[in-house]
């Protein structure tokens, strides 16, 4: 089995809660598609302050630097931003299920220095997904890289709008739109409104990504920790969060695709917004071998 290594970031409050089922998913998504999963858990945020006194130990640092990814499940410890500030990060990607069906991908630049990884990214995300791509962008130089990719990746479907336009789009017809690609100061408001507007703010998986090395995934938001323990944490957007990490970290898309799809079935079923932590893993745990398509199975058994 192809082996990778994560490091697990679960910090206190409903950290544990949201990892654990995150971890229980991902251990069985694995093993369908012939991957095995090498769980680092390491003190993090609240947990490690306990221990050590600091946030974010030098042991821990040490250790995330030499993984294929990094899962975070406390989206709003401070510490989560000394964690980025230790990787050369590039690009970011957020995934945002839909209310009715399947989900959008929006993608841009940390900076506007990082322009083309960004967009290069993007389209390589379009072309594995419906091949559909929307830009939203106004400078000249971000309108170039646009074409000189859309020259590269000849076969995809390519819009070139404006802010406006593409915000109508997804109060109206989210459904028209797969990959989004944005200029850095446009990415936040772009998400923000695909989580009003089309999903909700705890069905958003973050990523932070180098061109090379660990990305930094974690969930849009996550329960307040008043309810730890109760077993009434919603895992959705961490589960979310575990399926975006197997496709842009982990570069293991099909799996990605079949947890994804499992957790937004169960979403659909649920009666309210309300999900109980274990029963709502246990349902998307279920639904795993029949989410995962013929094909997909046949090509990775032969491979």
């Amino acid at each position: 089995m192809n082996v990778k290594t994560v490091a697990c970031l679960a910090g206190d409050g409903v950290g544990p809660e949201l990892m654990a089922a995150a971890t229980r998913a991902l251990e069985r998504v694995s093993k369908l598609h012939q991957l095995e999963l090498d769980d680092r858990h390491l003190p993090f945020g609240g947990e490690a302050v306990t221990r050590s006194g600091h946030p974010l130990p030098a042991a821990t640092r040490t250790a995330y630097r030499e993984v294929d990814a990094i899962l975070v499940a406390s989206p709003n410890e401070p510490a989560l931003d000394g964690v980025k500030a230790d990787l050369q990060l590039a690009w970011r990607v957020a995934r945002v299920q839909l209310r009715e069906a399947g989900d959008l991908v929006v993608v841009g630049p940390v900076g506007d220095w990082a322009n083309d990884i960004a967009i290069s990214r993007a389209f390589s995300c379009a072309g594995s997904r419906h091949g559909r791509i929307v830009s939203v962008g106004e400078s000249a130089e971000w309108r170039d890289a646009i074409a000189a990719q859309t020259t590269r990746w000849g076969g995809l479907e390519v819009e070139e709008t404006g802010l406006g336009e593409a915000l109508d789009r997804l109060r109206d017809r989210p459904e028209s739109l797969d990959v989004i690609v944005t200029e850095a100061h446009l990415v936040s408001p772009v998400v923000d409104a695909a989580a009003h507007y089309a999903g909700s703010p705890s069905s958003v998986a973050h990523a932070w990504l180098p061109d090379h090395g660990p990305g930094v995934f974690a969930p849009g938001s996550s329960d307040s920790d008043d309810v730890a323990g109760f077993g009434v944490v919603d895992p959705m957007g961490m589960l979310l969060t575990a399926s975006l990490m197997l496709a842009e970290g982990l570069k293991r898309r099909s799996a990605s695709r079949t947890l994804e799809r499992a957790v937004g079935e169960v979403a659909r079923r649920s009666d309210s917004g309300t999900h109980d932590t274990r029963s709502f893993t246990d349902a998307v745990i279920e639904l795993l071998p029949q989410s995962r398509t013929d094909v997909e199975h046949f090509h990775e058994v032969a491979g």
